[in-house]
């Protein structure tokens, strides 16, 4: 059994899930990241379309590159949060959603290329996706993968233990 499924097997693991998918950070991500994807779908058919055009052969190859490493990046955040919204509607049971092909991929390693002579739009938004799929991927990672010691460290409860060591307790 896998590290990610043995943590789903946990009541506290579910509990966490659902008040995630109930919570306003959720609302406030999930309305964060679906603008940004029809924002991002509306600049490629749209301005992004001109601004390509008058690119250099280079700064084209870069656009088109980056382009689709955020389209791919938005994607995989969209479809996140979709499977959040499943658990809220009722949809998806909360341990179902702790399944690996529902985790946030690792993006692809490479090297971005290069931005500079990229226009602003396609730039603020890989900036901003950039940013959302970071948020996002933290989530992730203390919902699904992280103990629930590592989840809920208890600050108050170690200077007691301090405390006690300290005075023979």
């Amino acid at each position: 059994m896998t590290e990610v499924n043995a943590l789903a097997d946990t009541p506290w693991r579910a509990g966490v899930i659902q008040d995630f998918a109930r919570s306003e950070l959720f609302d406030r991500t999930f309305e964060e990241g679906m603008q940004l994807v029809e924002e991002t779908a509306a600049y490629l058919d749209g301005a992004g379309r001109h601004d390509s055009k008058i690119l250099s052969r280079n700064a084209a190859l870069s656009y088109a590159s980056e382009s689709m490493r955020l389209t791919t990046r938005l994607m995989q955040v969209a479809s996140w949060l979709l499977v959040q919204r499943a658990v809220r509607e009722g949809e998806m049971p909360p341990e179902a959603a702790c399944a690996e092909n529902y985790r946030l991929a690792e993006e692809a390693i490479g090297d971005p290329s290069p931005i500079e002579d990229l226009p602003f739009g396609l730039t603020n938004l890989l900036h901003r996706s950039e940013r959302l799929y970071e948020r996002v991927r933290h989530l992730d990672r203390r919902m699904y993968v992280e103990s629930p010691s590592e989840e809920a460290p208890r600050p108050v409860q170690a200077h007691f233990d301090r405390l006690a060591a300290a005075f023979g307790g």
